[in-house]
């Protein structure tokens, strides 16, 4: 267990700097606990990581070494602390250990060094927003709140905020949850979304994914997990919960105790009782997806008392999160909407279920090991007109496109495949007509083309904002 203490005068490793704030926070937040020495390494150079070097570049007592690994910062160090998305399997990761040097991640030291009550998000999708409901429905009802993991800001810089009162609500992906069973941690209150298949290429299977995500309730001695009622993979996850189990169901099938949804009234049952809690009517919530993001949020709320009046207030007054079917303009009646944080088939699948005018999609990316078969059928049955965005994952979309074509016996089709974001908006938008939607959902990874998911969906808000009126 880490303690405010430990960091002064230690050398540390950081291994992984990135491009978004987490390694770079990291540092930062080392060097303000009084770290001796700080070796950045990476496996990228010093011109791929420029943006980093440039925000840490007023800190003293750093050491770089950049384009690659060296064995001697895994030996000669008293702490290694990795990038989330590094197995644990990394060869350096196992060079440290087995030399006894301890190896964390910034979300093991955040729950050890904070002090007050965690609510924990994780699930495939959907966690982001909602976290930020329950963020906001709790702000909405006057409780300070931290919000930790929710955007790409430093997950360790977020503690100076914590006051005796708040409340942590922590989005937590599978990575950095694969922490907590090394410290034996999870939040008080956790929630899980739901569970779809993701990140295969870094997981063996299935099964060792999911064993990550029940790590955020899998160390509760109080407290309770909110569960999904309605997907499979959730509803075994009840079974490992050691504390409370609250369910919450948008296909009214949830258990005698929970929450549901009656029409779009939010409907909560305890112990034989019911009362409305909320009305989704009128809430900037688009899809069946976010009324079950809406559900969990509510459920969590109720049990930090907050009333009915105030989640009402909350839900009008939430707008919603960027890159999550998130409308970024209107050019000739065609409405244009930012998905990018679709990165699996499932969700392109539910982003276009939330749209009943037709559809011109922009999809495709990097591949993650997923399967596109419903995806590809979905496209053919539902979509008006269709980008693709280059990458091995679209090869594997147009490969399952290409077998309905045969097993349907109907004629083959021929697609359009880009290299940039603006050619996609071009001719989405030059194909559209007045009533259309544009939707960018890629149902894959941006790598490749884009810096990751954010720059996707910001270069594609850019793009239509350049549109013609």
């Amino acid at each position: 267990m880490f303690t405010r203490d430990f960091f002064a005068g230690k050398r540390i490793t950081v291994m992984g700097l990135g491009l978004n704030d987490g390694g770079a926070g990291t540092v930062r937040f080392l060097s303000e606990m009084g770290t001796k020495e700080i070796i950045v390494t990476d496996l990228k150079t010093e011109e791929e990581l420029r943006p980093s070097l440039k925000a840490l570049k007023d800190i003293r007592g750093i050491r770089y070494v950049l384009g690659g690994h060296q064995e001697r910062d895994f030996i000669e160090t008293d702490l290694v602390i990795k990038n989330p998305g590094l197995p644990w399997t990394n060869q350096f990761i196992l060079i440290a250990e087995s030399h006894g040097i301890p190896v964390t991640l910034d979300a093991g030291i955040f729950f050890d060094l904070c002090s007050v009550p965690i609510i924990g998000v994780t699930g495939t999708k959907g966690k982001t927003t909602t976290a930020s409901l329950i963020a906001h429905l709790l702000e909405e009802s006057g409780r300070q709140v931290v919000r930790v993991g929710i955007s790409q800001i430093s997950v360790l810089g977020e503690l100076k905020k914590i006051q005796e009162e708040s409340v942590v609500v922590f989005e937590l992906s599978s990575w950095r949850l694969s922490v907590l069973s090394r410290i034996q941690k999870s939040p008080l209150l956790s929630v899980v979304t739901n569970i779809y298949p993701d990140h295969q290429n870094y997981y063996g299977n299935m099964e060792e994914y999911v064993e990550d995500k029940k790590n955020i309730f899998r160390f509760q001695s109080s407290g309770a997990v909110v569960l999904n009622a309605n997907n499979s993979w959730t509803q075994t996850m009840a079974t490992d919960a050691p504390a409370g189990v609250i369910w919450f169901s948008r296909a009214n099938q949830a258990s005698s105790d929970g929450f549901t949804l009656l029409g779009d009234r939010i409907i909560e049952a305890q112990a034989g009782y019911h009362e409305e809690v909320a009305c989704l009517a009128g809430t900037a919530l688009i899809g069946e997806h976010n009324y079950d993001n809406a559900l969990a949020a509510v459920a969590v709320v109720r049990t930090f008392g907050v009333k009915p009046a105030a989640i009402q207030q909350g839900l009008l007054s939430f707008r919603g999160v960027p890159h999550r079917l998130e409308l970024v303009g209107t050019k000739k009646g065609v409405r244009f909407y930012n998905d990018s944080a679709a990165t699996i088939p499932e969700a392109v699948v539910a982003a276009l279920g939330s749209f009943p005018e037709p559809v011109y999609l922009i999809v495709g990316g990097s591949d993650k090991d997923l399967n596109f078969s419903q995806l590809a059928a979905v496209i053919l049955d539902r979509v008006k007109g269709v980008v693709f965005l280059r990458g091995a994952g679209t090869d594997k979309l147009l490969l399952e496109l290409e077998n309905l074509f045969v097993q349907r016996k109907t004629e083959s089709q021929k697609w359009i495949v880009v290299e940039s974001m603006g050619k996609a908006v071009e001719l989405a938008a030059r194909n559209a007509e007045k009533g259309d939607v544009v939707l960018l959902s890629p149902g894959a990874s941006s790598f490749g083309l884009f810096k990751n998911e954010f720059d996707r969906g910001d270069q594609f808000r850019e793009q239509v904002q350049v549109l013609s009126d």
